[in-house]
């Protein structure tokens, strides 16, 4: 057999402490004061105990000395005439205890009727606050429902923004790459101009070495130009390089590295148009002086000085 789930000890403490309260001892209330079981047995419970306080304790009867049946035997003819006054008594008395008895039972029965709807009434409270405490776990289920919905939205739409996000980055990266090569093309370009003008002046150098201090110095004036500028052209092609390496995580900077890059790219060319231009310059000066110094021998003929 199943052990009780609570102890009668218990079950009787929380009758008592109900009755103290002044409540209706009933299964419910005895269920919610014990926090638990099943309200049938626990008011069984309650009503054994109860019965058992009420009920006398039956004392045993002793029987009869020989002495005293004998007594009986010999009074029982004196008392034959008494028996029919102590029928009718006794059936007085019996039909009075029946009715009592029906009385008893009639009450205890109204007792019992309105205990039940006492437990009845229980019941209903004891039902009406589950329900109440259903709907608002409901309720409550239904707004983490809503919510779980939309935080499921909400991370749809964010995992379709930075798919987009990625989708512009790689453009911008692909683009941000093929301005980087295309600068360093340029930068390519124009340090083969810088270093074909180098040569050029190099060349040009060696030609006039014989020429006029003056020559000399102009030419060393350029070709100093000349170097720093190619310096300069070599700096700004391994910034460019390291800013390309960069490119990934610094796309703005890097359209500005592209725009100066453009803009010095620009300024070198400008300056190898200028160093063209004196160096045209230069090899004019050096034409009209071999042309002065070859004209210096027919001029010392004729007396010239």
């Amino acid at each position: 057999m199943r052990p009780a789930e609570f102890p009668v000890e218990a079950i009787i403490e929380a009758g008592q402490a109900l009755q103290a309260a002044g409540r209706n001892v009933t299964g419910f209330a005895l269920r919610q004061k014990v926090g638990g079981g099943n309200p049938t047995r626990l008011r069984q419970v309650w009503d054994e105990h109860l019965a058992s306080n009420s009920v006398a304790q039956a004392q045993p009867v002793a029987e009869l000395p020989v002495e005293v049946a004998e007594e009986v035997a010999n009074v029982t003819k004196a008392l034959t005439e008494r028996i029919a006054t102590l029928a009718v008594e006794l059936n007085d008395k019996a039909v009075k205890a029946a009715e009592r008895r029906v009385a008893e039972v009639l009450r205890t029965a109204g007792e019992q009727r309105e205990q039940a709807e006492r437990e009845l009434a229980d019941a209903a409270t004891t039902v009406d606050d589950l329900e109440a405490t259903l709907d608002e776990t409901k309720a409550e289920v239904e707004t983490l429902t809503n919510k779980l919905a939309e935080s499921q939205a909400h991370a749809q739409a964010q995992a379709v923004e930075l798919a987009q996000l990625r989708e512009r980055l790689a453009a911008s990266e692909q683009t941000n790459r093929a301005d980087a090569e295309k600068h360093a093309a340029e930068l390519a370009r124009a340090h083969e101009a810088a270093e074909r003008l180098r040569v050029d002046l190099e060349a040009l150098r060696k030609a006039s070495a014989a020429e006029l201090d003056q020559v000399r110095v102009e030419l060393a004036s350029v070709k100093a130009t000349a170097e720093s500028d190619l310096r300069h052209a070599r700096e700004e092609a391994r910034n460019h390089q390291l800013a390309t390496e960069q490119a990934n995580g610094l796309l703005a900077h890097v359209r500005d590295e592209l725009s100066q890059a453009r803009n010095q790219a620009s300024d070198a060319r400008e300056e190898a148009a200028r160093l063209r231009g004196q160096v045209e310059a230069i090899e004019g000066q050096r034409a009209e002086l071999v042309k002065v110094l070859a004209e210096r021998p027919v001029a010392a003929e004729k007396g010239i000085t």
